[in-house]
């Protein structure tokens, strides 16, 4: 699984890449986790607002900081 969290670096990008890093964890996901802060690779997921989180190459949260169920829901768990 590919989880790419994108961001401009704020404290809200940081805070939901920690929120995914420890479901992942937690759950014991094989996955890669990407942090993306270069604003073209951003828009090339047509995303607006940050953070978001992509999963297999689809947006699935964006502008808020998810909660752990939130991320688990787009992890499909």
């Amino acid at each position: 699984m590919e989880i790419k969290v994108l961001g401009s670096g704020c404290s809200r990008c940081k805070k939901a890449l920690d929120v995914v890093n420890k479901v992942v964890s937690d759950n014991g996901i094989d996955a890669q986790v990407e942090y993306i802060t270069d604003i073209m690779r951003v828009m090339e997921y047509n995303v607006l607002s940050t953070p978001a989180v992509v999963v297999d190459g689809e947006v699935r949260i964006k502008g808020m900081v998810p909660s752990e169920g939130d991320v688990r829901k787009a992890l499909g768990l």
